[in-house]
């Protein structure tokens, strides 16, 4: 089976994408690396040696090399040094690192299956909010072992050629009224909410998830399912007609109806609210530096630049005033969207992830 793929490894992806397609100019390109954590320091940084080089780690791609913009630039001219390591933060080599005592990340990018796992084992700091702004983040997503750096969804998508109106999350799961192949992740965060809302379940009632009735529900209609890995997969396998419906990320959503004439749609409506996460290894080298670093990264300019290259909402509030009229129908932390959306629990994550996550797998192969 190909290993499933990362929301913060699509956002490289497809920022590559756009950049070689022309649809971003080199600048933008370098804004959007930059609010990833993917650029690299701007040229003479290194001269400054009066505070300790801050080294985060995120999911690489041709565009690595891009430097200067976004968040990088602000933390450089307040003073402070900071590198890019692009070959991606997996919960494996964060663990290795930090039980050799051999770490030599200082921030990386992760998400809630990162925290669930790494944080009770001890493997990770707890965030100094005393350096981090609580003020700067929604309150559903300041963690003990990490903090927002951006929001994204996930959501329902459809071919409107074959999906008459606006579909809801129970039609997904009706094949009598809507014929045709659906299409989910190959792995259970996101669908097993979504097919509980799909389900009556309110929204503000998910959690702790009945993973019996998520079963259950899904077990209806999965003699129709096809399963995606990838961000580019669960774009293709809708734009190409194998499934005439997908629950898949907004930022893959908004591309298939931004490009496909008319053909496909989306709705945040009873989507899954999700942040991606900046934890700090245990024993990173620059201390308390990393704090600072991401203190820098919660200004809001920089993550509206993220929106505008890449579809990645802010995870500072204080940016909605910041976002482009344009941009406010596919940001997925725009107020509007997050009042119809459900917001992901880490603290249920935390106990029950991994488990959650065998349990689907083994839903698919059985």
């Amino acid at each position: 089976m190909d290993r499933i793929q990362s929301f913060a490894e699509d956002q490289a992806e497809i920022l590559a994408d756009e950049y070689r397609a022309g649809r971003v100019s080199r600048r933008q390109m370098l804004a959007g690396l930059g609010a990833l954590g993917l650029a690299a320091v701007a040229p003479g940084a290194a001269r400054a040696q009066a505070r300790p080089e801050v080294v985060v780690v995120n999911f690489g791609g041709e565009a690595v090399p891009a430097f200067r913009e976004a968040f990088q630039q602000p933390f450089v001219a307040g003073g402070g040094r900071m590198v890019i390591d692009g070959s991606g933060p997996s919960n494996g080599k964060i663990k290795t690192m930090v039980q050799a005592r051999n770490v030599t990340w200082d921030i990386a990018d992760s998400g809630v299956a990162g925290t669930g796992e790494l944080g009770p084992l001890g493997l990770l700091e707890e965030i100094d909010y005393s350096i981090v702004d609580r003020a700067k983040v929604d309150p559903a997503f300041t963690y003990k072992f990490g903090v927002a750096n951006y929001m994204f969804s996930t959501v329902m998508a459809w071919d409107t050629r074959k999906v008459t109106g606006k579909p809801t999350l129970a039609d997904f799961f009706d094949i009598q009224k809507f014929p045709g192949r659906r299409m989910l992740r190959r792995s259970n965060q996101g669908m097993l909410e979504l097919a509980l809302l799909a389900d009556g379940v309110p929204a503000d009632q998910l959690y702790p998830l009945d993973m019996e009735r998520a079963f259950k529900k899904l077990a209806t209609i999965k003699q129709h399912l096809l399963f995606w890995n990838s961000g580019a997969e669960s774009q293709s396998l809708l734009r190409d007609g194998e499934v005439v419906m997908g629950l898949l990320w907004n930022t893959r959503a908004n591309l298939l109806k931004r490009d496909g004439g008319g053909r496909m749609d989306y709705t945040y409506n009873q989507g899954l609210l999700q942040p991606g996460l900046w934890v700090v290894p245990k024993g990173n080298p620059a201390g308390k530096e990393a704090f600072r670093a991401i203190a820098s990264m919660q200004a809001p300019e920089g993550q509206v630049k993220l929106l505008a290259s890449m579809g990645n909402g802010p995870a500072n509030p204080q940016a909605a005033s910041l976002v482009p009229a344009e941009l406010k129908a596919v940001n997925p932390s725009d107020p509007a969207n997050v009042a119809v959306q459900a917001k992901i629990s880490a603290e249920w994550y935390e106990k029950n992830g991994a488990a959650a996550l065998q349990r689907f797998l083994d839903f698919i192969s059985a």
